[in-house]
């Protein structure tokens, strides 16, 4: 983050808007670094929880990033992962409008994603982790254009299953959503260290948008 915000050029009197912020610790980290900041994420669980932290240059809210924001923001950031869940691709469009229309004149939006591509070719179809004596069966699969994570495990003779799940969106089909809405590639990096991307190498896909 802190090598995002100073190539940005991150401005103390900037308002960053952290989208998707869970329980804000990474709000909470820019705010320290100076910025002015406002979390925000669907859970009003991690928003009541992140609500301790607040002061007056940083605040929480919920919000369905598929809703339009009321306020307009200097930096919009979506990091580690926190696109692409919707099983229409037409939500995933209108997520990206409500983040071009949310920027203020020069602003800019961060996408932090991962790299597909590599993920795919270097997927783990199925492993056992054990901890605190708990076997959890882990099985990860491509199913319907969405990478699945599915988690089984046994406690207290209950049997538990969990799934996470992120649409297969490799640059083309990102590039091809951003197109649509009108956003411009200014910077795409391949790493928290901003090297550059490569789609068979690169463990993230992080585009700033303009």
């Amino acid at each position: 983050m802190v090598h995002l915000s100073e190539f940005l050029n991150f401005q103390s009197s900037d308002l960053i808007l952290d989208l998707a912020c869970g329980r804000g610790r990474h709000a909470v980290y820019l705010n320290s670094l100076g910025f002015n900041v406002v979390g925000a994420d669907l859970s009003e669980n991690n928003i009541a929880y992140a609500k301790q932290f607040e002061n007056n240059r940083l605040r929480f809210e919920v919000h369905d990033m598929r809703l339009p924001f009321e306020t307009k923001f200097d930096v919009i950031l979506n990091m580690f992962t926190s696109f692409g869940f919707f099983e229409d691709d037409a939500e995933d469009i209108a997520v990206l409008k409500n983040f071009k229309q949310g920027l203020s004149t020069n602003g800019v939006a961060v996408i932090d994603f991962m790299n597909c591509k590599k993920v795919i070719e270097h997927l783990i179809p199925s492993e056992e982790i054990t901890i605190d004596g708990i076997t959890f069966h882990i099985t990860r699969y491509l199913k319907d254009g969405f990478i699945i994570k599915e988690i089984n495990f046994d406690d207290d003779g209950q049997h538990f299953r969990f799934y996470e799940k992120v649409k297969n969106l490799d640059f083309k089909k990102i590039n091809g959503f951003l197109e649509q809405v009108g956003f411009k590639i200014k910077h795409i990096f391949g790493n928290y260290r901003l090297e550059d991307f490569d789609e068979k190498t690169s463990d993230r896909l992080i585009l700033v948008l303009e």
